[in-house]
């Protein structure tokens, strides 16, 4: 289960059950009713996702992207065998069959209704081509690619050949879609305004947009004059990041998630904020003083990783005035917050308070037009399902279906414990295997699973890496360690532009301690992490050649000099983390400072490097520096490249694939830290 959307009336919730097989996934949309009754299945994919009923519920609208047996003709026609395009799809939901509304060249990429439900504003590629030499139209690559600015490639994507651009349709008959928005940009998050007039999104337009991004909010009509797009007009900037905006049901207001400190560097966490909605007046926190991060910012493939979160803020009206609700992090814990508005002066009305509370990590959120808000997300060790706050500051679980799966496992048993470090407490959530008694069977072999980000965070939800290595008799520690976000500025701070510092320093307390309390075996210590996780895990080879019997780093990252440029987002990365910037002496030292490549010949443990072949984040030119590297020192080393397989393949890649790389994981750790039968 990984998406969910509301009806109106709040009686039912609209989710994506997805499953799969030896080398696909099936993704369906179900009905699931929040009060009474058995959740149903309303479509039969085979990709079905984005359900969003329309305002007078009588309708459904998802996308779909159709089978290539189904869009055969299609594709004959166009001479082309490349996989059809995502549409939206709308289902009469009092009876009938779904039918196409839209028939765009490339992907569409999200909608939304109007206020009246007469429209549908959609987004995704639209118009000339940015780069290309010779465009063909019989699916071959073009003569060339003219680059003359960054962001050309994106992770999961490929070639950036075009802008996302915004456009809307008639959504009864699906008449010709006028586009609203065109040029040299990029939008993202489109909301409507209340009248139905107008919309607003994210855009970057301003110089080097292309490489550091700042996106402030524009305002565009839905109905241009001759049909020809208007020129947005902007109406919100924040200091750092406004990422996206949401107009208050009467019309005054627009609430936004952003950051409002200049650079939005990484210990300044998302916040929430409202100004007019004309930009008459600046933007003013609704929570200052909060210090958490608007959003899920967590690490576990539970959460299924193919959709993005959807963390809000959403209006509601309630019997005390309106609030903003949003998912907010908090200690490895995502849940729903409602921050109360003072609807006449545009600011906060008391403090924000959590809705409910729990081991759960929420990913996605809806707020019906009633005010009933419903998330899916799991809770503790159990896989994603509908919850809702039950009024008491508790979780009520509304489904079964997105967690029968785990009842023929046995779940690792987990323990949260807070260990010493030398900047503070380090949250660890520690599994354990179920099978035999600690204590008979003394010290066992202990893997430390460094998350991504480093603004991740893991939760209480054991990922199946996790479940596996458990099962397998491995002790599994997930550290918080600092730069985790959701664990306030202060944990963050410092270490920005000390990787391999005061992060390593807390890697090590926490195998201190396992160690002395007679958890873990000093002498078959492993480590493994994934992306910076990975970075880490190359980091410590090297930097504590002696500590570790094993390790596994999959898309990290070797040189940072490097890879500033070959990241698709290396530079705005770099600088929001204040790693460096190869200008000058200064910049490279300091790149070069925080890179493994620079401690490759003190690297004694052996090492597993798993990459993904088409991953743009940390790609492989660069992790393939470290492998050549260890292999013309005569190490153990052994490197996996994975076709067609982007940054998070280990959680969205094709199923086979996904398979190799656990197995392959769980047989280093056995061949090197031995944990018996």
């Amino acid at each position: 289960m990984e998406e969910i959307g509301i009806a109106p009336d709040g009686g039912t919730a609209f989710v994506v059950r997805r499953s799969t097989d030896e080398l696909e996934y099936h993704q369906e949309i179900w009905a699931v009713p929040l009060d009474s009754g058995e959740p149903r299945r309303l479509t039969g994919g085979p990709t079905d996702t984005f359900p969003r009923p329309s305002p007078d519920g009588h309708s459904l609208a998802f996308l779909r992207k159709r089978a290539h047996a189904e869009a055969a003709g299609e594709q004959a026609r166009h001479g082309t065998d490349d996989k059809p395009p995502t549409q939206v799809w709308v289902l009469p939901l009092e009876g009938g069959e779904a039918w196409q509304l839209t028939h765009e060249e490339h992907d569409v990429s999200g909608f939304a209704w109007s206020p009246d439900g007469a429209r549908i504003a959609f987004w995704g590629w639209r118009g000339p081509a940015r780069f290309l030499v010779g465009k063909r139209d019989d699916g071959k690559e073009p003569t060339a690619r003219r680059i003359t600015v960054g962001g050309w490639r994106v992770d999961e994507i490929g070639h950036a050949d075009h802008h996302t651009h915004l456009s809307v349709i008639d959504a009864a008959d699906g008449a010709t879609a006028v586009a609203l928005t065109g040029g040299d940009f990029g939008v993202a998050n489109p909301a409507w305004d209340a009248d139905g007039r107008s919309l607003v999104f994210s855009a970057a337009r301003h110089e080097l947009a292309d490489l550091y991004p700042r996106p402030s909010i524009w305002r565009v009509t839905s109905a241009p004059a001759r049909g020809a797009p208007a020129a947005p007009v902007e109406v919100l900037r924040l200091r750092g990041v406004a990422e996206h905006a949401v107009p208050s049901p009467d019309g005054r207001w627009l609430a936004v998630a952003g950051v409002d400190e200049d650079g939005a560097p990484d210990n300044a966490e998302p916040g929430l904020f409202i100004a007019p909605a004309d930009g008459s007046a600046p933007a003013v926190p609704l929570a200052a003083d909060l210090d958490l991060p608007i959003g899920a910012w967590l690490d576990t493939d539970l959460n299924g990783w193919m959709s993005s979160p959807s963390s809000g803020p959403f209006w509601r009206n309630t019997e005390s005035g309106p609030e903003l609700v949003a998912l907010v992090t908090r200690r490895g814990r995502s849940d729903p917050w409602a921050f109360p508005v003072e609807a006449t002066a545009g600011r906060a009305r008391g403090a924000p308070r959590p809705l409910a509370e729990g081991d759960a990590a929420c990913w996605q959120m809806a707020v019906a037009a009633s005010g009933r808000v419903a998330v899916v997300g799991t809770l503790g060790s159990r896989a994603m399902e509908v919850m809702e706050p039950d009024g008491t500051g508790a979780y009520h679980t509304v489904t079964s279906i997105g967690s029968t799966w785990q009842e023929s496992l046995a779940l690792p048993r987990m323990d949260n414990r807070l260990i010493d470090g030398p900047g503070g407490a380090i949250e660890t959530w520690i599994a354990h295997p179920r099978q035999g008694d600690a204590a008979a069977s003394g010290p066992r072999p202990l893997v430390v699973n460094i998350h991504g980000g480093p603004l991740g965070g893991w939760a209480p939800t054991p990922s199946l890496e996790v479940q596996m290595l458990a099962s397998a008799g491995f002790v599994v520690a997930l550290p918080n360690i600092r730069g985790s976000a959701a664990y306030g500025r202060d944990w963050i701070t410092p270490h920005m532009g000390h990787w391999g510092e005061v992060d390593a320093a807390d890697i090590l307390a926490v195998i201190d301690a396992l160690i002395a309390d007679g958890t873990a075996d000093a002498s078959r210590i492993g480590i493994l992490g994934l992306s910076y996780g990975g970075f880490l895990v190359n980091w410590m080879v090297g930097a504590y050649p002696d500590r570790f019997a094993a390790a596994v780093s999959e898309n990290g990252v070797s040189n940072q000099v490097a890879v500033w440029a070959l990241s698709w987002n290396g530079p705005d990365y770099n600088r929001r983390a204040r790693l460096g910037e190869p200008f000058d002496e200064t910049g490279v030292g300091a790149l070069w400072r925080q890179s493994p490549l620079r401690l490759a010949a003190r690297v004694r443990t052996p090492l597993l490097m798993l990459q993904g072949e088409a991953d743009l984040v940390c790609p492989p030119s660069d992790n393939e520096q470290l492998f050549l590297v260890l292999r013309a020192l005569g190490r153990t080393v052994e490197y996996v490249l994975y076709p067609e397989s982007s940054h998070v393949y280990a959680v969205t890649g094709r199923p086979d694939r996904r398979r190799d790389r656990h197995t392959r994981m769980l047989e280093w750790f056995r061949r090197y830290l031995k944990p018996g039968s």
